[in-house]
């Protein structure tokens, strides 16, 4: 009797992460276009609500960010992880990086006060920070609290790079939006002038409020050497908010031998328990 040779590969598709959804949205205006990505944990929510973490730049690091909470939540007397919500907030495009992030996360300054791009060549469209924030508070937020139950007084906001200039950006200017900011390799050296010229009205916000805040300002040993003072910035910062803010619980945390872009990982990793721990035995 003859037999029909069996293929090995019976099918090819494409692989997606469990209990992952995409949504597209514009802002209000209809000028900005976002694809959202989410992750929600597959159990039960807790009686408050998910931990909520909102990721910038999602096209480049949401995956990363999804599997390291799914391990590490398993555990989370160990890992000092809790099942959370992931809100990545990125653009239509395959690539890890698009250009409209120069203009959601930068403020506006002119021109002659930018840094040379590397290539000579003129840098994208940018100062639009204001109107982000706006959509994340006004637009996103609401629509993940209407499909999601969560934890409103455990919310992190997640951004590096340009990203990490947003993240204090918004802390300095509403920092009451969120109750965790992790701002990694931040480009401070864009809108320097702005953070020192607000820092009073930062202080006198701060005070207006009720809550605690955290700050974790992240970079990479590698990053010391960059002609932009990055990693000297951040520090600064850190000192000057540890003086000055005292709601504000900052750490200063460079990661030995890593660079611009592979700090990522381990930034994530440290993220995680710096945004989650408090939630581990049921704290808000």
């Amino acid at each position: 009797m003859m037999h029909k040779k069996m293929d090995k590969i019976t099918a090819s598709t494409e692989v997606t992460i469990k209990g992952t959804q995409q949504l597209h949205m514009h802002s209000s205006n209809g000028k900005r276009e976002y694809q959202i990505f989410v992750s929600k944990p597959l159990g039960e929510p807790p009686p408050s609500g998910y931990p909520v973490i909102y990721l910038l730049d999602a096209n480049s690091v949401f995956g990363t960010m999804v599997e390291a909470v799914r391990l590490q939540s398993r555990r989370p007397e160990k890992s000092g992880v809790v099942p959370a919500i992931i809100v990545g907030i990125g653009y239509a495009t395959d690539e890890p990086f698009s250009s409209e992030r120069y203009y959601d996360f930068t403020l506006p300054v002119e021109v002659s006060e930018l840094p040379v791009r590397p290539d000579g060549s003129p840098w994208p469209s940018h100062g639009g920070a204001e109107n982000f924030l706006k959509f994340i508070e006004e637009d996103l937020k609401p629509e993940i609290g209407k499909r999601y139950k969560v934890n409103l007084n455990s919310q992190t906001l997640f951004g590096h790079s340009l990203g990490g200039l947003f993240a204090l950006y918004v802390l300095f200017e509403n920092p009451y939006a969120f109750q965790t900011y992790i701002a990694g390799s931040p480009s401070l050296h864009w809108n320097k002038k702005w953070f020192r010229e607000e820092e009073g009205g930062f202080l006198s916000r701060l005070n207006q409020g009720n809550g605690d805040i955290s700050l974790l300002l992240g970079v990479g040993e590698l990053e010391g050497t960059h002609k932009s003072g990055m990693n000297e910035n951040a520090l600064e910062l850190s000192k000057r908010l540890s003086r000055k803010a005292g709601r504000v619980n900052v750490q200063f945390k460079e990661f030995e031998g890593e660079g611009h872009l592979s700090v990522l990982p381990p930034l994530i990793n440290r993220a995680l328990r710096f945004a989650l721990k408090r939630n581990v035995h049921g704290k808000e």
